[in-house]
Order: C-alpha cells, then structure tokens, then sequence
C-alpha cells in the first residue's frame, strides 16, 4: 500500500558532470507531473514523464533537475530580454522615485545581473548528459517509492484498526438488532393494557410488532457491510494501486451505515450506527491520501 506524499532525490557525479534530481508528490485523483529544469532538457521532459509513469500511477509529481558540467564543450549565450527589461522598468522606477542617486544603468550592469544572460551548451543534452539524467532520476523515483511505502504501511495499519472498530461496532449492532421488535411489542402492550384496564388483543400486538419488525429489519444491511469489511481486507493485502479501489469500497460502507440509521429505532443500534459513521469518515479521509 502506498501513500501519495514523499520525497526523493538522486544524484550522479561523474567525470565532470554533477547531476541532481528531486521528486515531491502530493495528493491528486490522477497522475499529474511537472517538470522544472534547464533548458538544455526541455526536449527531454517526455522522457522524463514517460520514467515517471512507468513507477507512479496517482498522485501529483513535480520533478526539479540542476546540473553541473565541467567538461569542456561549446557553449551558446541566450539572453532573456523579458527579465532585462523588467530590471530596466524598475530602475528607471527608482530613478524617478529617488532623482538625487547616482545613476549607473548600463549595458555592463544588465550584463551582470542575474537571469539576462544565460549559457548552455549549444549541442543540447548528449548521450552523456541523458545517461547521467536517467540515473539521477530512478535514483530519486526509487527513493520516492520507498517513503510513499512507508507512509503507506503506517496508513494501512491505522485504516486496518479502524476497520476493525467498524467490524466490532457492527456485531454489536447485529447482536442488538433482534431484540428491537420484541421489545417494541412488550412496550404496546403494556402501553395498551394501561388504556383498557389490563385487556389486551395479542393478535393485534403480534401484528403491529410484526409490521414494525419489517420497517425496521436491518439483516441485508448488516450482510452487505460484512462482506464489504471482508473485501477491504483483501484490497489492502493487494500490491497493487488500491486508493480507488477503497474509496469506492468506504461509499458503501457509508451506504449501509446510513440506511441503518435510518432504519433504527432503537436507541443503542443508533448510537452504534453513528459511532461507525464517525470511523468510516475517518477511513475515508485516510484512503485520499492512497495511490
């Protein structure tokens, strides 16, 4: 079972290239991923997302990659006259702000500033470079893996103690249940004898707590959340993805319980009932956090 959240990075550090690569996911009902890097590897960012996918298959992904190459290759100057001429906008906004500072925009000053110039190699990324990505990147997909892993086993056993509340609550429940219409009829007929001195009509006793045995019988219910509680059981030993899987599964879970509450008219099955309700939500706050 894995969570959505964690953290990987890895790295590669060879023969004058220095490689990092950094993966943060968070929740998302679906695989999402972006990509922050040189622009040297923009070609590469299906590349990457394709690594990516084959490994995670929810959740939002944003992947950061620096590098550093110290091998002697050509290199090609690009300017971001974006950024320059917003460094041009805000001096010239200080000049007139503050008219008696000296005034030393120049060509030599733009230069310098950080983001106007920048140089990459001209060739793009090569064979070398790539390799070096690939192994940065399953290094840090592989570290992500393992906290998502383990933040999914410390889910998987509160979600697993949950469940068990919700099991134990739900015996209690069914081991309540056929007391309800007998206790009913037992509260008509004294209520009756109070009214007509002690007479009482069984037959019509037996038939209005049969009527109300009926509106009230809860056994469907009760089975369909056994089996469900088995099938979350199962789900959660699976290797697979299972965060759909067990949200759906907590829908019906839900889906019982409120047709129990609503059915009750029983003080302890409804305190039960709402009990269980109050962990199922908490079971399904959980099971959000699941790839």
């Amino acid at each position: 079972m894995y969570s959505m959240t964690g953290y990987g990075k890895g790295e590669y550090r060879e023969e004058g290239l220095e490689l990092v690569v950094e993966v943060r996911s968070v929740n998302n009902r679906y695989f999402d991923l972006a990509v922050k890097c040189p622009r040297i590897f923009l070609s590469l960012e299906e590349h990457i997302r394709k690594a990516a996918k084959e490994k995670i298959s929810r959740g939002h992904l944003d992947v950061f990659v620096s590098y550093t190459d110290r091998r002697a290759k050509e290199k090609e100057v690009f300017t971001d006259l974006e950024a320059a001429r917003a460094y041009v906008e805000a001096a010239n906004s200080l000049r007139r702000e503050f008219p008696a500072l000296h005034d030393d925009l120049s060509l030599s000053f733009l230069l310098r500033l950080p983001e106007v110039v920048k140089t990459e190699e001209a060739a793009g990324a090569d064979e070398a470079l790539v390799h070096a990505l690939d192994e940065a990147l399953n290094a840090a997909l592989e570290a992500l893996l393992q906290m998502r892993l383990a933040e999914g086993e410390r889910l998987k056993s509160d979600l697993v103690s949950r469940v068990k509340t919700i099991s134990d609550l739900r015996e209690k429940i069914a081991a309540r249940a056929p007391f309800v219409a007998s206790e009913y009829a037992k509260k008509i007929a004294e209520r009756v004898a109070e009214y007509v001195g002690g007479k009482v009509d069984e037959t019509r006793i037996l038939t209005e707590a049969a009527i109300f045995a009926d509106k009230c019988n809860i056994d469907e219910e009760l089975t369909r959340l056994s089996s469900h509680i088995k099938e979350f059981y199962s789900i959660a030993e699976s290797s697979e993805p299972v965060g759909r899987k067990l949200d759906f599964l907590i829908q019906e879970f839900n889906r019982e319980c409120n047709t129990i509450c609503s059915k009750s008219n029983d003080k302890e099955v409804t305190a039960a009932a709402l009990e269980m309700k109050n962990e199922i939500e908490k079971v399904r706050e959980q099971v959000q956090n699941l790839e």
